[in-house]
């Protein structure tokens, strides 16, 4: 009976994400703003409102190794960005605002202005085509590990990362020498 089970939760999840996804964003494209987010507050969605050049960096996975790694090279690096011209930083993941807050402490213990966002339905990421099948390891849909870089709502680069357990093409360092 349990294996019958988990067979319908994994069926259930593969068929969610493929409902929540959707063509790959490409440059050009207008990004999904009026899809709501989680920041701080649990109960109080957001929008995000970008203005300027601004770089969106999605993790499959708060409290992940690879993206425990990959998040601190934004914190860190954050002076460099604002001085190539970028506004805002937001990490994104498909996980609910109390556990990304929590990794944003663990990661920024005396604080960042680098932003945390909550997609904790996968809504902005689906909306995006960055949403993948990682049931067989997270439990759930998660995001791809991709890199946007936008201006206002229009993305000017997409990095995806082929495999997303890997931090390559997307580490700080190397999007901020395409700057």
């Amino acid at each position: 009976m349990a294996s019958l089970v988990t067979e319908a939760a994994k069926t259930a999840h593969a068929a969610a994400t493929a409902l929540l996804a959707k063509a790959q964003v490409k440059p050009g494209d207008t990004l999904p703003l009026a899809v709501t987010v989680k920041e701080t507050d649990p109960a109080t969605p957001i929008t995000l409102a970008l203005t300027g050049k601004t770089i969106l960096v999605g993790v499959p996975g708060a409290f992940t190794p690879p993206c425990s790694s990959h998040a601190p090279g934004y914190i860190e690096q954050y002076d460099a960005f604002k001085a190539k011209g970028v506004t805002d930083i937001y990490i994104i993941a498909v996980n609910d605002a109390f556990v990304t807050t929590a990794w944003k402490k663990k990661l920024a213990p005396d604080g960042s202005a680098v932003h945390f966002i909550a997609d904790d339905q996968g809504s902005f990421i689906g909306q995006l085509g960055l949403l993948q099948d990682a049931t067989g390891l997270l439990g759930a849909p998660r995001a791809k590990r991709f890199v946007l870089v936008a201006n206002g709502d229009k993305v000017e680069t997409v990095i995806v990362e082929e495999d997303s357990s890997k931090v390559v093409s997307t580490v700080a360092d190397s999007v901020l020498a395409l700057l």
